[in-house]
């Protein structure tokens, strides 16, 4: 599964996320405050704060450990 974090810096929700995720699935990190084309992205995906987080089957806005979870093989 392809799990696409995009973030800001300085981002409290961010890095909840990160702390989240580390160690149990792979994911990739995209920083919207240096990518035009990924800001486009998430706003064509109606949201407006990070982090957002695109898998193959579903996207969601801000830390949720809810929707995270079910990202853990296991769970």
């Amino acid at each position: 599964m392809s799990i696409v974090v995009y973030s800001k810096p300085n981002c409290v929700q961010c890095n909840s996320t990160y702390r989240f995720l580390d160690g149990k699935v792979p994911y990739t990190v995209v920083d919207l405050s240096n990518d035009p084309e990924a800001l486009e992205t998430v706003k064509a995906l109606g949201y407006l704060q990070a982090p957002v987080v695109v898998t193959d089957d579903d996207h969601w806005s801000g830390f949720r450990p809810d929707k995270l979870a079910d990202l853990v093989p296991g769970r």
